[in-house]
């Protein structure tokens, strides 16, 4: 961080530059004692590694701080904007400023999860508005990355932090970026993939199919539920607004199983549906919410003629 800190009127989205774990700790302890110091509501989602080590350089200024385990938060990245907006929602009144650091992309995700988690800060620029003085910082190590990743960082964030220096992003997309994160292509599925067309009168074949491949997978009776659950509601979205039917391919990829749902409607989503917690008097956009809850990793694509959705699910 610069010195001194820039009083932060609206929100702020802000990629933070480390190399390696010890400037993680000084630069990440000095921006929250900083806030705990001037009575700003903190959260911090990071590693359960980097929260002992940050609670052992802050001391006691870590008491007046939230720490969440981001292998909890954000093992799917489309459940990260929910665990923020909640933040915000209960610690706004009054106008006071927030911080909150997040940091979802580490070299131990995989390729599909880093695509999402990278769609996620995309998305988390659309997330917030100047209504409410909240102050993210999402860091990157430099050490550990690959230079595409940071490159992407980079379109992803207005503002980036480097060593002593506090700038604009000069690659930075603007809200044009939302749409990035749906547009993307996705690997084929497998020769072996079982594929089934299905229609209004055909879920329950769906349902039936699902329920005994992840029966076979060795899934417990509650994952074979939450799994059902998801695909069925993802397959009822199709039928409402994909043109009546859908296809479904189905596969396994190490120990997790795999759904795709493809139909051949147009979709054009809000950007935030599924990722943030719909009010309890709306039912639009609380299928998909739920869905990231259950699933490991979600991945929803649009295209001019076909919108397709990925389910994942690791045995447990």
């Amino acid at each position: 961080m610069s010195n001194p800190q820039p009083v932060v009127s609206g929100y702020r989205h802000e990629a933070l530059f480390y190399a390696g774990e010890a400037e993680f700790v000084s630069r990440m302890s000095a921006f929250i004692r900083d806030g705990a110091r001037l009575g700003e509501p903190t959260l911090v989602v990071v590693s359960a590694l980097k929260i002992e080590r940050l609670r052992r350089k802050l001391g006691r200024a870590a008491d007046k701080v939230q720490f969440a385990d981001m292998a909890d938060v954000g093992s799917n990245p489309g459940r990260i904007i929910s665990a923020w907006r909640e933040f915000v929602d209960l610690n706004a009144s009054g106008g006071r400023p927030l911080r909150g650091v997040g940091e979802p992309i580490f070299p131990e995700r995989s390729s599909a999860q880093l695509v999402e988690c990278e769609g996620h800060e995309a998305l988390l620029n659309a997330a917030f508005d100047d209504s409410v003085p909240f102050w993210l910082v999402c860091p990157y190590d430099t050490t550990a990355l690959d230079p595409a990743v940071l490159s992407t960082a980079e379109r992803n964030h207005p503002v980036l932090a480097k060593g002593n220096r506090v700038l604009e992003s000069l690659s930075y997309l603007g809200r044009q970026a939302e749409a990035v994160p749906f547009l993307g292509t996705l690997p084929e599925p497998p020769v072996e993939a079982t594929a089934i067309p299905f229609g209004s009168g055909s879920l329950a074949r769906v349902r039936s199919l699902v329920a005994q491949r992840a029966a076979r997978s060795g899934f417990s009776a509650g994952a074979v539920a939450d799994y059902v659950f998801s695909v069925n509601e993802v397959a009822t979205n199709t039928l409402r607004h994909g043109g009546g039917g859908g296809m479904l391919r189905l596969w396994t990829e190490g120990d997790s199983l795999v759904s795709e749902v493809t139909d051949t409607g147009r979709f054009r989503p809000d950007p935030l549906v599924g990722r943030r917690r719909p009010p309890a008097d709306i039912h639009a956009g609380r299928g998909l919410w739920l869905v990231n809850q259950l699933c490991d990793l979600v991945q929803l694509r649009t295209f001019d003629a076909a919108v397709v959705v990925r389910l994942h699910m690791a045995r447990r």
